[in-house]
């Protein structure tokens, strides 16, 4: 069967199910769960809190006024603070699960900036591997594979530091394939037409797709690309797309 590539699946079960056939191979490339969809604003966020608190911790952090936003999540669980950190892992495990029995039995994860690193253990399993900063052998090519987000305010479970990224990208040494959660740090590729504004990109990412020039580099992270693909060099790079939305996996092909 077809190998296919996956980001951005935000607890999109049952599209990954429709589009992913169980003898495929699949790479799947972090924000595994929805903790939040600010369009429908739905997700595990607005279970634990309630639609309107996280209304408004969406508005203040559209305003870039991140300690009043946590203030409000802060006020929400004040005197329940174990109650409401059980409900929300309890949400988060339940969707770890509840991926897992979709995933083909040959899966490569990474994780994103909202994944929950400890959490997301429950899903690996034989033939479906954590393969962050390791080099795997798909369809004859060399593919590696740097999962994480990198820092920003908002300061959420799936970030890691420049550091970490960066020390796992140059493991990898030279690859044909490189897939990883967040993209090079290239503004067509970083910024978001819907937010109105650039996320966190990987300088490091950008400057090893110049000397190394793979074939190929694919990621996620940004739902709402100016540019969905382009070059850098030879190297084609290609945002695997939003699947909670877009409900389509693409192949994995050079």
């Amino acid at each position: 069967m077809a190998a296919k590539i996956v980001s951005d699946l935000h607890s999109g079960c049952e599209a990954l199910a429709r589009e992913v056939h169980e003898d495929d191979t699949l790479l799947l490339l972090g924000d595994l769960i929805n903790v939040i969809d600010y369009g429908a604003m739905d997700g595990i966020l607005v279970e634990v809190y309630g639609v309107d608190a996280v209304a408004q911790v969406v508005r203040l952090r559209a305003e870039r006024r991140f300690d009043e936003a946590r203030a409000v999540m802060r006020r929400r669980r004040e005197g329940r603070e174990e109650e409401v950190t059980a409900r929300f892992q309890g949400l988060v495990g339940e969707a770890y699960r509840q991926i897992a029995e979709v995933l083909p039995k040959r899966t490569y994860v990474i994780l994103g900036n909202v994944d929950n690193p400890a959490l997301a253990q429950q899903i690996f399993r034989p033939g479906i591997e954590h393969v962050d900063g390791q080099v795997v052998e798909i369809e004859g090519l060399r593919v590696g594979f740097v999962g994480g987000g990198l820092p920003t305010p908002l300061a959420v479970a799936g970030e890691i530091t420049e550091e970490e990224y960066d020390a796992k990208l140059r493991g990898l040494g030279p690859v044909d394939v490189v897939c990883s959660h967040v993209p090079p740090d290239l503004p067509e590729l970083t910024y978001d037409t819907v937010a109105g504004r650039r996320e966190r990109g990987s300088t490091a990412l950008a400057a090893y797709i110049r000397e190394v020039q793979p074939v190929r580099v694919f990621f996620g992270h940004i739902h709402q690309p100016l540019l969905s693909s382009t070059h850098l060099g030879r190297t084609h790079l290609v945002n695997a797309g939003y699947f909670r939305r877009t409900h389509r996996a693409i192949p994995f092909a050079l």
